[in-house]
């Protein structure tokens, strides 16, 4: 693994060295061709750095701030282009307010910083299309080869079927072992038949083989533990079906789980004193300036609701229900209504995604997350972090801990305004649903850390820009 990863951040490192030359040279040439046709005057070569080089600089640090630089970017070429828009939007008045404010004697006139960034964008989208879709730069890409062809190592063939979700290694076959449920196992992959005891080695050897992926049904008197070992000291990665799953899809397969692997496996650490003692605090001013630039749209979207249905049903414009928080105290989350007043006359139910009780201003304020807003409360009050799994109802948090293992571990922590659950699968509507959540809830609990964090800010400001999930 460490192999693997030291492999993804040269990967990353030679993406950002070469945008950064990229961004560098197109800047250079636009300001070339513009000072040749008499668009813009010739500067001095300090003017000349100072733009170029600012630009160049923010613009990488827009693009690391919305993910293009994650060595586990799960996303459409669609979405990757979307994503540069935004990085070079924002670098583009960011760099304009900085030269004004800092070098207002060294900015180039005219139309340079404009026409240089339109260019740049197209550069980028471009210098993305032939490195992604041809597979230019895949310098991350580990060879891998996964022990077993059963059960359980259906779940890459189930659960990693595009190109994009093996970016980061290329898979060269699944090894069937003795007591493999071959029935439901694989079914598409290629399988590779071989006698492990004499033959695995040499296979290794021969394919340049830098990982071995375990994910055998049955492991007692299957496994070449001798084999393995021998791998392993001489540098060949051997890894857990479930830590392979974690790393490269940011979830943890709860249906796979077994107690030895969570107790021998790194992470759910309690949080440092640091981060517990300062909690509150940093949430709580956080939580201020969030609410300093929307209360504006607070106040719109009330008056909204009430305008639409609030002063005819004499409803508040406000929604408070029962969840379940840390350590499974209850609380009152506050939300803006989105759906009719009546909307459980009958009792809790799950909201789908066409729910007939959400109202006309409802399916507005859910798509761009307004409704979610008044839990800033919520959070000054201490009973939720701005990061966290989404608080359940204690309705279906009963019956979900005794249909799902390991649900009630999401309660470890605080549930959050924002998860990494909601930023990986938008909607819950049904215990499967939940199922699937809780293995992105469980890594967060595992992983949790500043940085995880503020990955997960960045793209939730992503998705309330672009109207992505509910």
């Amino acid at each position: 693994m460490a192999k693997n990863n030291k492999n993804q951040n040269k990967r990353s490192n030679v993406l950002v060295g070469t945008e950064a030359i990229l961004i560098t040279y197109v800047c250079y040439i636009t300001y070339f061709a513009m000072t040749q046709l008499g668009y813009v005057a010739k500067t001095t070569f300090e003017s000349l750095v100072v733009n170029i080089g600012m630009a160049m600089l923010i613009i990488l640090f827009s693009s690391l701030s919305v993910g293009l630089y994650e060595t586990k970017l799960r996303e459409t070429f669609r979405g990757i282009i979307r994503r540069i828009f935004v990085s070079v939007g924002i670098s583009y008045f960011v760099v304009e307010m900085a030269l004004a404010v800092l070098f207002p004697s060294l900015k180039i006139d005219g139309f340079f910083l404009p026409i240089s960034m339109s260019l740049v964008i197209l550069a980028l989208v471009f210098f993305r299309y032939f490195t992604n879709r041809l597979g230019l730069l895949g310098l991350g890409k580990v060879r891998i080869v996964v022990l077993g062809a059963g059960e359980r190592a259906s779940i890459i063939e189930k659960r990693m079927r595009r190109d994009v979700d093996r970016i980061g290694f290329e898979l060269v076959g699944f090894i069937p072992v003795p007591g493999d449920n071959r029935e439901n196992g694989i079914q598409n992959e290629k399988l590779i038949h071989l006698n492990i005891e004499q033959n695995f080695q040499q296979f290794i050897a021969d394919n340049d083989i830098e990982e071995v992926i375990v994910a055998c049904d049955q492991r007692r008197g299957t496994l070449p533990i001798d084999v393995l070992f021998e791998f392993r000291v001489r540098g060949v990665e051997v890894t857990d079906l479930l830590d392979f799953m974690e790393r490269e899809t940011g979830q943890i397969v709860v249906n796979l789980m077994y107690p030895s692997w969570v107790i021998y496996s790194k992470g759910f650490r309690t949080q440092n004193y640091l981060r517990v003692a300062l909690d509150h605090s940093v949430n709580a001013f956080l939580a201020s300036i969030i609410l300093f630039f929307v209360w504006p749209f607070m106040v719109i979207t009330a008056l909204v609701i009430y305008l639409d249905d609030g002063f005819r049903t004499k409803t508040s414009v406000f929604y408070k229900q029962e969840r379940v928080g840390l350590n499974g105290q209850l609380f009152k989350i506050i939300k803006f209504r989105s759906m009719r007043a009546d909307a459980e006359k009958d009792g809790a139910k799950w909201a789908t995604v066409s729910d007939s009780r959400v109202t006309r201003v409802g399916h507005f304020i859910r798509k761009y997350r307004l409704d979610e807003l008044p839990q800033l409360l919520n959070i000054f009050k201490g009973e939720m972090s701005l990061i966290g799994p989404r608080p359940e109802r204690p309705e279906f948090v009963e019956t979900l801990v005794g249909e799902i293992p390991y649900y009630n571990q999401r309660h470890n922590v605080k549930p959050g305004l924002a998860g990494w659950a909601q930023l990986n699968y938008p909607y819950g509507a049904s215990i499967e649903d939940s199922m699937e959540k809780l293995k992105f809830d469980l890594y967060y609990v595992k992983h949790q850390s500043m940085l995880l964090d503020v990955l997960i800010l960045i793209r939730t400001v992503e998705v309330v820009i672009f109207g992505k999930g509910r």
